[in-house]
């Protein structure tokens, strides 16, 4: 069976759990993104495909297939590339916007390939999910996923507005979050379904998950993250752990952002750790977590995805523990 490739544990105990039908299913939709990125030029079409070689937990694809159920069909297996290919595309246009070199520890298209050729991919990628859609007469996913699509610009506005500001609240931060990250992955769940219990699920886990990707963006380490320790400081995007950690030591409120280098980067994040910071935001991220499972057993979903479901949210923390 064809999984998607550079798949990591979390999502390998999903899997084997729903050995019955999931592993089928996320076969075929990893040969629908295939299927979409190539065919587009030698440049393009090639860049299209490093990025998807490049790999990915596919958690977003995966939700909508289990919200869907192992009866979710055609409809589901195109809902579930298309939110893949709108996520792809995101980070291929964040990687230009923040001149990344790497991304799952791989040279990003925009080191490769150039700034132009970088935003010319997103674009296709970006392009190939809404065509994917429409193509079968999807319009409620279509509808979804734009606004979703809406989400994600909106946010990533908000976070080149907020850079290097240390004053910037808890509350923008989490809305923030919620617009960049949480709202795919509420998207991915409203594809799936129209419960509105697993709604609240996808957006409470999708809210954990960004948290604790900024506390791993402190706590490191490089081989693990496949970035630089400290990049969200080098990008002066100020997270909760930043943030958390001011109100400890007002002290690093004084630090100049603008500033850092790499070594400054990593001795602020020290200093961040040593606060407690990364614990306590660690501590906000379970709480949604268990939140998120607590909607879902509100829901009248049958007990094998009500579980399969869990062991994703698990997953999300297990990832970061």
């Amino acid at each position: 069976m064809t999984r998607p490739s550079a798949v990591p544990p979390p999502v390998t105990a999903v899997l084997d759990a729903s050995s019955r039908w999931l592993p089928a299913r996320m076969g075929a939709v990893e040969e629908l993104l295939r299927e979409q990125v190539g065919g587009h030029g030698e440049l393009l079409g090639g860049d299209a495909t490093a990025t998807l070689s490049a790999g990915g937990k596919r958690l977003r694809p995966m939700l909508v297939l289990l919200c869907a159920g192992d009866g979710g069909g055609e409809e589901a297996l195109r809902a579930a590339a298309a939110i893949e290919l709108v996520h792809m595309a995101t980070l291929v246009h964040d990687d230009v916007l923040d001149d990344a070199p790497l991304r799952r520890g791989v040279p990003t298209v925009a080191a490769t390939s150039g700034r132009e050729r970088a935003v010319a991919t997103g674009d296709l990628l970006l392009s190939r999910a809404f065509a994917l859609l429409a193509e079968a007469g999807d319009g409620r996913s279509v509808a979804l996923l734009a606004e979703a699509s809406v989400a994600l610009a909106r946010g990533e506005l908000a976070q080149r507005h907020d850079a290097f500001d240390l004053s910037i609240s808890e509350q923008r931060y989490l809305e923030r979050c919620r617009l960049k990250t949480a709202t795919l992955f509420e998207c991915a769940c409203r594809l799936g379904s129209a419960d509105e219990h697993l709604r609240r699920f996808g957006a409470e886990v999708g809210l954990a998950f960004q948290l604790l990707d900024d506390v791993l963006d402190v706590s490191g380490p490089p081989e693990r993250t496949g970035k630089a320790r400290g990049t969200d400081l080098l990008d002066g995007t100020v997270t909760l752990p930043l943030i958390t950690a001011v109100a400890a030591d007002p002290a690093i409120a004084s630090v100049d952002l603008q500033g850092l280098d790499t070594a400054a980067a990593a001795a602020l994040c020290d200093r961040i750790a040593a606060t407690g910071a990364l614990d306590r935001v660690r501590e906000r991220a379970l709480d949604m977590v268990a939140e998120g499972k607590r909607a879902l057993e509100s829901s009248s979903f049958p007990p094998e995805q009500r579980q399969l479901l869990a062991l994703v949210a698990d997953g999300v923390v297990q990832r970061y523990s």
